[in-house]
């Protein structure tokens, strides 16, 4: 008979539950400070280079298609109020462990990336906020640097609870407030050129479809996070029940924000130095308010949000890696538990290296490497969406005891297809994007080649054990 340690997460039933500490408001806290963050610190820039000023409108573009993926998690979270996410989705859809552990991987590597890209903004901010302009190798090495520095964070087994959660959260929230207030109040000033919102000014080689898609595949990255939320099901009151409302009301309050956001960006500065600013919310709260010392704090508080999103991407990084390997699904010196702080040593130590270098190969690789990590982020996370969102027709015929949310089936059909579109070279995404996920890709495909071997030498063993002698 197997026991319990033999089993798969999604049936180990006889385990305690975790302990339900989260309401609709904490909840609510915890899905908007995982949306905010480093995607619109960062990359506000970026997307204005490839639209112009009408920046709000691929990000506008970017939450309808993660509103439909949202639709998609709420009907399958309430179904199965699971910690597991995506995978256990994929696993109970399809069934194929091949296709389960790929999309586990996938949605670690995409941790890895987002904290990588939070590392360059780190670094970016901390040089802003010392007044020192540092050029592209200085911020490397500040990135490096300070992922290390989350490394022994992580070491410790620094976890930030709840509350810490919702500090980091409003700490967050207060800069973008700040850009929108001071943005309005330059704006009343008659400070801001309102021309610039409404244009267009794509690069010469796109046309204007060409880029909105190209800039809302970069401005996807700045609305996930939302999908993060359903592995808190568990330690949620009622899920089934709050879910759906929270969820939405995250969503649309981060749509309203990022919207102003971009439209108080390129009303007070040109698009040209946007683009070019490693930190353009810092860029504009100076033009909003130069007589205010502001422009200090910007920094700072923009390097707590991108700081806040690389420590919570590495740690669920390193458990993934620790929670695969002890279900047998990857090496097992990746559980290795150290001793005295309990925390996935060996795990914490192998995704700092992926870590580390992607940051050295993307920089070396592109002059634009925020913009490259970013992508790749929302790339891998565009096709696990995918799977979710087919995940739903297909377990439309498991039916549950429970009263759960229901989409129309036109909904994930939708969701599926503008995620695939996004995924495709079509939307003009830099080639770059592609390398650093397919060589991800390929090294969790060797590392389930490997555990697969590995786990028919055990199982020979058992039957035969002379006949490996």
């Amino acid at each position: 008979m197997a026991t319990n340690e033999t089993k798969s997460p999604v049936q180990q039933d006889g385990h305690a539950p975790l302990k339900r500490v989260m309401g609709p408001k904490l909840l609510l806290l915890f899905i908007v400070g995982d949306i905010l963050g480093t995607g619109v610190y960062a990359l506000t820039g970026q997307v204005a280079a490839e639209v112009g000023g009408a920046a709000w409108v691929p990000f506008l573009v970017a939450f309808a298609v993660a509103l439909l993926t949202a639709l998609s998690y709420l009907e399958l979270v309430t179904k199965y109020p699971k910690a597991a996410g995506a995978a256990l989705y994929v696993h109970k859809a399809f069934g194929v462990h091949f296709l389960t552990f790929i999309v586990c991987f996938t949605v670690m590597c995409s941790g890895l990336t987002s904290a990588a890209t939070a590392s360059q903004a780190f670094a970016a901010n901390l040089f802003a906020a010392f007044g020192i302009k540092a050029d592209k190798a200085w911020i490397t090495f500040g990135a490096l640097g300070f992922m290390l520095l989350v490394m022994l964070v992580n070491l410790r087994g620094a976890a930030e609870s709840v509350k810490a959660n919702v500090v980091l959260t409003l700490i967050e929230l207060s800069g973008l407030l700040m850009v929108i207030l001071l943005g309005f109040y330059a704006m009343s000033e008659g400070k801001a050129d309102f021309s610039r919102v409404i244009a267009f000014d794509t690069p010469e080689d796109k046309s204007v479809f060409l880029a909105v898609t190209s800039a809302t595949a970069l401005a996807f990255f700045a609305m996930v996070g939302f999908e993060d939320s359903v592995n808190m099901a568990e330690e949620t009151h009622n899920p089934s029940r709050i879910f759906p409302k929270v969820m939405l009301t995250g969503l649309g309050l981060t749509a309203v924000i990022y919207t102003l956001v971009s439209i108080c960006a390129v009303a007070l500065v040109p698009v040209g130095e946007l683009a070019k600013s490693s930190t353009p919310l810092v860029l504009v709260v100076k033009r909003a308010a130069p007589d205010l010392p502001v422009e200090y704090i910007m920094p700072i508080i923009s390097m707590f949000a991108v700081a806040n999103s690389a420590l919570i991407n590495m740690m669920m990084a390193s458990r993934l890696l620790y929670g695969m390997s002890r279900q047998g699904v990857l090496p097992a010196f990746l559980a290795h538990v150290h001793r005295k702080n309990q925390t996935p040593w060996t795990a914490i130590l192998f995704t700092t290296v992926l870590a580390l270098a992607l940051i050295v190969l993307v920089a070396l690789a592109d002059s634009e490497a925020i913009r490259a990590l970013g992508g790749t982020t929302a790339l891998l996370l565009l096709g696990v969406f995918a799977f979710v969102n087919v995940a739903v027709l297909v377990l439309r015929r498991d039916k549950v005891k429970h009263e759960h949310f229901r989409i129309n089936r036109i909904i994930p059909w939708l969701g599926a297809a503008a995620c695939l579109f996004l995924v495709t070279p079509l939307t003009g995404r830099d080639v770059i994007q592609y390398q650093v996920a397919g060589w991800l890709l390929l090294l969790g495909v060797v590392m389930w080649g490997v555990t697969y071997m590995a786990h028919r030498r055990e199982a020979r063993m058992e039957l035969d054990p002379a006949s490996l002698e």
